[in-house]
């Protein structure tokens, strides 16, 4: 036999839930897309004590740990082309790409902060070269 309130308990209990869910997801830090704000400088300094070993000093990859190589962050090409734009970027490095064995940094302690730093510092690779400032006319 049901006791009498039984009702109420749970009617109460989902409205509760309800408001525990809508307020987890309003104060949820939004998603961050689009093209990376970070600094390239803070994220070389990322990049040179997590990224160096599979990814080499100078962007250049080729590293195979499973899959695919490590890709070339130097072949503008294929850094221009829109399926790797920055979100794909923060993709890869917050959530690892399991097939290819790379590692899910942000489970790693990474920031978003600090991955957008690192997207920012992996675009400085395939960005055109200035000129040297002595070059001759």
């Amino acid at each position: 036999m049901k006791r009498p309130g039984t009702l109420r308990h749970v009617a109460f209990a989902l409205v509760l839930a309800s408001v525990l869910v809508a307020f987890a997801v309003r104060s949820a830090p939004p998603a961050i897309t689009g093209p990376s704000k970070g600094v390239a400088a803070a994220g070389k300094k990322i990049f040179s004590l997590k990224c160096v070993p599979c990814h080499k000093a100078d962007g250049s990859g080729g590293f195979k740990l499973t899959g695919n190589p490590t890709p070339d962050w130097r072949d503008a090409k294929r850094m221009s082309d829109p399926k790797y734009n920055d979100d794909y970027l923060r993709d890869c490095i917050t959530n690892g790409k399991i097939k290819s064995g790379m590692v899910a940094w942000s489970k790693q302690g990474v920031k978003p902060a600090e991955i957008e730093n690192l997207i920012a510092y992996v675009r400085t690779f395939s960005a055109p070269k200035s000129p040297a400032k002595n070059a001759k006319k």
